[in-house]
């Protein structure tokens, strides 16, 4: 268990709700759910939930922590808005499930080898390094993260569309070795570390380090 998560798990023991009041972005809607259940009609990928937007809010209210935050629910979703807005009670929804995924993972609790987890850090470390998506790195980061013949067999199965984007110019083979980037790549590193003292000051976190270096 993370250090991280034993302060969380003391300060708010029996208290979960106030937990994610207090930690999440916009928690503090959390107890307006009604139960309804529009959200997870709403929801385009609501039969392959886990657990169901106001199934999750029912549990942090019933102060499940472990399993709320090492559910893969709150991954699954897109940002399509729907939920937010069919909700009777306009509860930000898609908000308070990224903010659910976002403090999962800060805590360690994330479930490990999820496939937006992984590539939600991909892409992060990418675009942070020049303030650019490195689209070809991308790729093949997300390709080979589980192995090199899983990555082989990914890069030959979408070869049609690979060869597509090189004839559009929208794929550069030259950006694995060089990478393109913004005019101030120093700029750009100095306001993102200074974005996460902020937050780690508002939410009463320690700073942790992100790479901003190139």
């Amino acid at each position: 268990m993370g250090d991280l998560n034993q302060q969380m798990l003391d300060k708010y023991r029996n208290n979960f709700l106030r937990e994610v009041e207090e930690k999440v972005d916009d928690g503090d809607w959390v107890k307006m759910c009604m139960q309804c259940g529009v959200c997870a009609g709403s929801c385009t990928f609501g039969p392959d939930w886990e657990h169901t937007p106001q199934k999750i809010f029912m549990m942090i209210r019933a102060g499940k922590r472990e399993e709320v935050l090492s559910s893969h629910s709150m991954w699954l979703c897109t940002s399509c808005y729907n939920c937010m807005v069919r909700c009777p009670r306009e509860l930000p929804i898609t908000h308070i499930m990224h903010g659910l995924a976002s403090y999962a993972h800060r805590l360690g609790l994330a479930p490990k080898d999820q496939p937006t987890r992984d590539f939600s850090l991909i892409f992060w470390e990418n675009c942070t390094k020049t303030g650019r998506v490195n689209e070809l790195r991308m790729t093949i980061s997300v390709y080979f993260r589980e192995g090199f013949m899983s990555g082989v067999k990914k890069m030959w199965t979408l070869r049609n569309i690979g060869r597509g984007l090189f004839f559009a110019k929208r794929l550069n083979p030259l950006e694995l070795f060089v990478s393109h980037g913004c005019k101030d790549k120093d700029g750009l590193r100095r306001a993102l570390k200074k974005a996460d003292e902020i937050e780690a000051r508002r939410r009463g976190y320690e700073v942790q380090p992100r790479g901003y270096s190139s």
